[in-house]
C-alpha cells in the first residue's frame, strides 16, 4: 500500500519543468500524523546539537508544525524571505539540473511522506527532509546565498567530472556539514537538521577538519548514516572555504587544483533501484547512477 501510494504522488511531478507549481497532494490523516511526529522529535533533537545559525532560521521557517504543507504554503513564503521556491521532483533529477536549478532560486522537493511505521526513518529523501531540513536553510539568506553560489558553479559546467566535484562538495556542506566549536559538534547540514537518529548519534561519527582533498576522496554513505563527517571553525570559515573553492569554478578547476580524477575519488556506493532499509534522513541523495545514467543524480 505504500509503494502505491509514494507511487501516486510521485507521478504527479511527471513532465514538470523547473518553475513549474506543483499539484496540490491530498495528504491523508495518517501522513499528516507521521508529519507532526517527526516534526516533534526533531525540534527536540535540534537542542544542543544544531548552530545558533539553524535555530535562528528555524523560528522564521514558514514550516507548520500540524501538517504535511503544500510546496507552494512553503515556498510563496520562502520567496519573500530570500527569493527561493521549491520545483516539484518525483524521479531522479541530474546533478546538472539539481544543482544548477539552486541558481535560478528553485531547490527540488519531492511530496511524498515516508512510511508510517517508522517514522523517524526513510531510505529516500522525502517531504519532511526536502521542506523541513532544506526549507530551514532556504529562509536564511545566508544559507540561500550559498546554495545559490553552488548552483551557479554548476550552471558553467557541464561535463560528469567536473559536477562530482561540486556535487561532493556540497554533500558534505549544505547536506551533512557540521561545526566545531568549543570541543563541540554542532550540525548545520540539512541532511543532520531532518534525521532525528544521525543528530542523535552524532557523536558516533568520526568528525575530521575540513580538508577540500579529503573532502574530494571520501565515499558517500548512501544507505546509512554518515561514519565521516567534516567541521569547519564555524560559518565564515565554511562561506570562505566554500566561495574560495567555487566562485571562478569552471572544467580545469580540477585539473589546476591538482584535484584527483573521478576515479580516484573513492567510489560511492552503489543502491539498486528500488532497494532501501531504514536509513534516518536523507540516506539515497548522491547515489551515483542507480537508474543507470551517467553522474550523479540527486533525487527521484
Amino acid at each position: 500500500m505504500y509503494r502505491r501510494r509514494r507511487a501516486a504522488v510521485a507521478v504527479l511531478a511527471e513532465g514538470r519543468e523547473v518553475g513549474d507549481r506543483a499539484c496540490r497532494v491530498r495528504y491523508t490523516e495518517r501522513e499528516h500524523e507521521t508529519w507532526r511526529s517527526v516534526y516533534r522529535a526533531l525540534v527536540v533533537a535540534h537542542r544542543g546539537r544544531v548552530c545558533a545559525a539553524v535555530e535562528q532560521a528555524r523560528e522564521v521557517a514558514p514550516i507548520p508544525a500540524d501538517h504535511v504543507p503544500q510546496h507552494a504554503e512553503v515556498g510563496d513564503r520562502l520567496r519573500s524571505l530570500t527569493g527561493f521556491d521549491f520545483a516539484v521532483a518525483g524521479g531522479f533529477v541530474p546533478n546538472k539540473r539539481f544543482l544548477g536549478s539552486m541558481a535560478l532560486g528553485y531547490f527540488h522537493a519531492v511530496q511524498f511522506v515516508r512510511h508510517p511505521a517508522l517514522p523517524l526513518y526513510t531510505p529516500e529523501p522525502d517531504i519532511i527532509h526536502d521542506v523541513f531540513g532544506h526549507g530551514i536553510h532556504l529562509a536564511s539568506p545566508w544559507f540561500a546565498d550559498l546554495y545559490r553560489l553552488f548552483g551557479a558553479a554548476a550552471r558553467r559546467v557541464d561535463t560528469e567530472d567536473a559536477l562530482d566535484l561540486i556535487s561532493r562538495v556540497y554533500w558534505f556542506s549544505l547536506e551533512y556539514g557540521v561545526l566545531a566549536r568549543r570541543r563541540r559538534v554542532e550540525a548545520y547540514g540539512a541532511a543532520l537538521l531532518s534525521s532525528y537518529g544521525e543528530l542523535t548519534g552524532l557523536h558516533r561519527a568520526e568528525v575530521r577538519p575540513w580538508d577540500l582533498g579529503e573532502v574530494l576522496r571520501q565515499p558517500f554513505e548512501v544507505a546509512g548514516y554518515q561514519p565521516t563527517l567534516f567541521a569547519t571553525r564555524s560559518l565564515d570559515h565554511l562561506a570562505e572555504q566554500l566561495h574560495a573553492f567555487l566562485d571562478d569554478f569552471d572544467e580545469e578547476t580540477g585539473p589546476r587544483l591538482g584535484l584527483p580524477p573521478k576515479s580516484q575519488r573513492g567510489a560511492i556506493p552503489r543502491l539498486p533501484a528500488g532497494a532501501g532499509g531504514p536509513v534516518a534522513g536523507p540516506a539515497v541523495r548522491a547515489t551515483g547512477e542507480a537508474d543507470g545514467s551517467t553522474g550523479t543524480v540527486h533525487r527521484w
